[in-house]
């Protein structure tokens, strides 16, 4: 981006405080979480023109409060115009306004940012891909027997009979699961510590199938398969994304990691009468009213209104 509203360079900020200032907001962070920060901060200096975050940064602060506000808000305007999803635009102005507030903790300004979000409309499609494209996938992988398979089917039921996120999957030590007490541990979205989940006995014995073929030895529960082998073999969230999406595709689906995460939370409802306190407790949302969102498109309570209301 180009504009004349907006410094070339920073002014005012020492190089050596704006560095520290993008070390400090990026210490400490989850995976996931600093992923989308750095991503957001990239995506934020290719908008001003800068080379790095740093640059960026000194850019945003040195304008002042007002001109700081306008760039965060003509920022919001172009992800809106490049037909971003809400979710990206919030998190990506979320980043900035942390790094703000990070800024004037540490004394290097004395404002805040404002701008505001989009309006979101998350859980439009709460119901995922259905117990039955579940058992489609189930089905296909049945008729294999090599290792790949009897991973992705542990990986694939932990998704949807215990409504894990694909990070919470990716993040699995063998130390972290306990089948003489059919538990794994978690590190839940936003948790420092994990918790302790009881598992059914059809996921326990896709895990015991797994453990079978992977050994027990300490490291990551599910290893990629990878000829490189970087890292530990860790299998990573994008590597669960890719066996699920291709897993759908197989099958003739369209399915997702958080696709199966939802169609196991509506199946929860579903079994439990829509108890929805009970679910919550299986989904781990932190609000009941997030479950009430699953509950109503589960009924199609909107549907059932719009047929009291009509008339012949």
């Amino acid at each position: 981006m180009t504009t004349d509203l907006i410094p070339i360079a920073p002014t005012g900020l020492a190089a050596d405080k704006l560095r520290r200032l993008i070390e400090d907001f990026l210490g400490g962070l989850k995976p996931n979480t600093l992923r989308g920060y750095q991503q957001g901060l990239a995506d934020f200096a290719s908008f001003v023109g800068a080379a790095d975050a740093e640059q960026a940064a000194g850019i945003l602060l040195a304008g002042g409060h007002g001109e700081a506000n306008h760039l965060a808000l003509s920022y919001r305007t172009n992800m809106i115009e490049r037909d971003l999803s809400a979710n990206t635009i919030n998190g990506r102005l979320a980043a900035i306004r942390a790094l703000v507030k990070l800024a004037r903790m540490l004394g290097l300004v004395d404002w805040s940012l404002e701008a505001r979000n989009v309006k979101a409309q998350p859980y439009r499609d709460t119901k995922g891909t259905g117990v039955d494209g579940f058992r489609l996938l189930l089905a296909h992988l049945a008729d294999r027997i090599d290792p790949k398979a009897i991973r992705d089917r542990a990986i694939v039921r932990l998704l949807f009979e215990r409504a894990l996120r694909r990070e919470e999957v990716a993040s699995l030590d063998v130390a972290h699961l306990d089948l003489s007490t059919n538990t794994v541990s978690i590190l839940g979205k936003g948790r420092r510590e994990r918790e302790t989940l009881t598992l059914a006995a059809p996921t326990c014995r896709a895990l015991a199938d797994w453990l079978a073929v992977r050994g027990t030895v300490p490291g990551p529960l599910f290893l990629n398969f990878d000829r490189a082998r970087k890292g530990d073999g860790r299998l990573t969230g994008a590597g669960i994304w890719s066996i699920v999406t291709s897993l759908g595709e197989a099958t003739g689906q369209r399915v997702r990691p958080h696709g199966l995460r939802h169609a196991g939370i509506t199946e929860a409802l579903d079994k439990t009468g829509g108890d929805v306190r009970r679910v919550r407790e299986f989904s781990r949302h932190s609000d009941v009213a997030t479950v009430l969102i699953y509950d109503d498109n589960r009924r199609d309570v909107a549907g059932e209104v719009a047929r009291l209301v009509a008339r012949e």
